[in-house]
């Protein structure tokens, strides 16, 4: 009992100094961001190839928005590309431009715009949770740190935020935009309207704390202004719905606490729309002005309509989608997720009506995460990435969760002086923002969800389906190791956490199931990703590198029975994609009548495709075989006087 009192006392001594050194809590916040942004978006970033199918589509766009210079039009494979708007490809290729192409190129503006999103999100955290103190007239340096550290580390630390953060789509960069701009837009009211200038002392503190604000002045504070470049930067990643989404969320929670009409006009509200206008539109002019309706109709139509309103590419899902995806992207913190939202207690809308500004943080994080659930369960096409915006948010609820665990307590005259407070975490019992039992009853079902991801862990090879690409999938594996080694991790944490429950130690729980999943991303998840690149990625990269080197002058390179556009990456070739046997034997003949040269085409096809083509062995030249795919030179001339079966 005494070496745990020394190591809390030692814990709060170095947290005081902290507090009372900015130097010092600067650079612990700077290498705690660091470290946990290097595990989660910087560790191996480009060591794995591109991941088929999405990824290659914007990393060959951008490879030829670089090597072309038309930074207007992106093109992939020869055509159009509208699905998504230019930041993203400009990022990628500026990326390029810095360390030539490769895949760190491609994945780092997602690595950078999640990296600084947990940044803000722990300045934000922090800066509330000091306002606090200071409110009531208390310091808890202890608290202010370890929420704050928390908060990042779940924002970083799930496997949705991983996934998208190291992957070179859109979808990150999007997020990145988006919720940094809701948390500056928080900052921003929360701080109220800019001060005039030579105003300071008290009239300033209670214009931050909550009293009668400035708004007299022609341009809103910073943190508003940096609230509408990031809009007009989700805008330029994903279209309309980088302003539609946040403006929901904003409009939603101001009518909820009452100050619609003054915080737009404390924002300048018309002064914003002028300059996301101005930030946004000129690319969309352009863009039009060179592809006219084709532009309109592809990209507003077909990728932002119809994908609300219809099933696009076949991505229907039910209405529960979500709370899976939720369930599983963020876990194992999840199932925390209903008691921090019933701790907002939306019903009692009073309560919030006499809070400070400043003090509406997690109600602000209810109304960001339920607005992203509700508004893409609405929407028609379902993705896993579309709710990647509400994972800051839920992050903060929970970070937000636990710091009601913290209270404040005399020191005894026999401990160091100069130190006159101290910090203790509350037994759920003596915490008053929920009931008693629902951390009881949410702490089990951490046990129960984490005992049910061991128990699937464990008995994988069952519930995963076959993949075409690697021959003996399951076998390959059970041979691994690695679902035994991540069945074990889960499986210990959850006996962990219930040894704290039954113990009553809250402020452990949390931190149980953080570091098991730091070792399920060092132990199982990294190793599975390479896995996965050398059975399923490594041999259409080593037949790209072998294209280059066989292909002829203008030789066609036809890829039949799948889409891989990672082939055209690393090919740098045109591709042209044919689904059946019978379209290429067709294509095959086509192009012989044609009397080409040179007088041969080069195909791509797995293996079991290319035997119902029915080709003789003198009627091709099979130059490579990877994995489940055929290389293969056919010559146009041996097929010039024979009548090609394509019944």
């Amino acid at each position: 009992m005494k070496m745990k009192l020394s190591v809390k006392n030692t814990v709060d001594q170095w947290f005081n100094k902290m507090g009372k050194n900015s130097t010092l809590g600067i650079t612990a916040s700077i290498l705690w961001l660091m470290m946990i942004g290097w595990i989660a978006f910087g560790w191996n970033l480009g060591n794995i190839g591109l991941i088929d199918e999405t990824e290659p589509l914007f990393a060959e766009a951008s490879r030829q928005m670089f090597i072309t210079g038309d930074w207007i039009t992106p093109f992939f494979n020869g055509d159009t590309r509208f699905d998504k708007p230019a930041l993203i490809y400009w990022c990628q290729a500026i990326a390029y431009a810095i360390i030539g192409v490769n895949e760190w190129a491609v994945r780092l503006p997602s690595a950078i715009a999640a990296f600084g999103l947990i940044c803000l999100a722990f300045y934000t955290v922090q800066w509330y949770l000091a306002k606090q103190d200071e409110f009531e007239q208390v310091s808890r340096p202890t608290r202010r740190y370890l929420i704050s550290f928390l908060a990042a580390a779940l924002m970083a630390l799930n496997g949705e935020t991983i996934i998208w953060a190291r992957t070179g789509v859109s979808d990150m960069l999007l997020t990145g935009c988006m919720a940094s701009a809701l948390l500056c837009f928080f900052l921003g009211y929360a701080k109220g309207g800019r001060k005039r200038a030579g105003e300071a002392g008290e009239a300033g503190e209670a214009g931050e704390a909550g009293g009668e604000r400035i708004t007299n002045v022609p341009f809103p504070n910073n943190w508003y202004l940096a609230c509408y470049v990031l809009i007009a930067a989700a805008i330029l990643t994903k279209g309309p719905v980088g302003i539609v989404l946040p403006g929901l969320i904003v409009i939603a929670f101001l009518l909820y606490v009452g100050k619609l009409r003054e915080v737009f006009r404390e924002m300048r509200l018309l002064l914003g729309i002028l300059i996301i206008l101005g930030l946004s539109v000129p690319w969309y002019a352009l863009v039009i002005w060179r592809n006219g309706w084709n532009y309109i109709n592809a990209f507003f139509g077909y990728h932002n309509i119809e994908r609300f309103t219809e099933v696009v590419n076949g991505h229907s899902a039910p209405w529960y989608f979500y709370f899976l995806i939720v369930l599983l992207g963020f876990a194992p913190y999840s199932v925390y997720l209903p008691i921090a939202l019933f701790r907002l207690k939306f019903w009692q809308r009073s309560h919030w009506l006499s809070q400070q500004r400043f003090q509406q943080l997690s109600l602000f994080a209810g109304f960001w995460f339920v607005g992203v659930f509700g508004f893409f369960s609405i929407a028609v096409t379902k993705l896993p990435s579309y709710v990647l915006p509400l994972m800051p948010a839920a992050a903060i609820l929970v970070a937000l969760l636990w710091s009601d665990f913290f209270v404040n307590t005399q020191k005894s005259e026999t401990e160091t002086k100069g130190h006159a407070q101290t910090e203790k975490l509350l037994p759920a019992s003596e915490c008053q923002s929920v009931p008693a039992s629902f951390f009881l009853w949410s702490g089990w079902v951490n046990v129960a969800f984490l005992s049910v991801l061991a128990t699937a862990l464990f008995n994988i090879t069952n519930i995963l389906g076959s993949d075409p690409a690697i021959t003996n999938f399951h076998e390959l594996i059970k041979q691994s190791g690695l679902p035994v080694i991540g069945g074990g991790i889960w499986l210990v944490c959850a006996v962990l956490v219930a040894g704290l429950l039954l113990r009553r130690r809250w402020n452990s729980i949390i931190s149980v199931n953080v570091v098991g999943f730091v070792a399920f991303l060092i132990f199982v998840l990294t190793p599975a990703s390479f896995f996965i690149d050398r059975e399923r990625q490594l041999p259409l990269r080593e037949l790209s590198a072998t294209i280059q080197e066989v292909r002829q002058p203008n030789e066609e390179l036809v890829m039949l029975g799948f889409k891989k556009p990672s082939v055209v990456f690393y090919s740098q070739t045109h591709v042209n994609y044919f689904r059946f046997p019978q379209e290429a034997l067709e294509h095959l003949q086509n192009q012989t009548a044609k009397g080409l040269k040179p007088p041969s085409l080069l195909l791509l096809a797995e293996q079991k495709k290319f035997l119902q083509m029915d080709l003789q062995p003198d009627d091709y030249k099979n130059l490579s075989t990877k994995g489940a795919y055929n290389l293969i030179r056919i010559p146009f001339l041996k097929k010039k006087n024979e009548k090609l079966d394509i019944s």
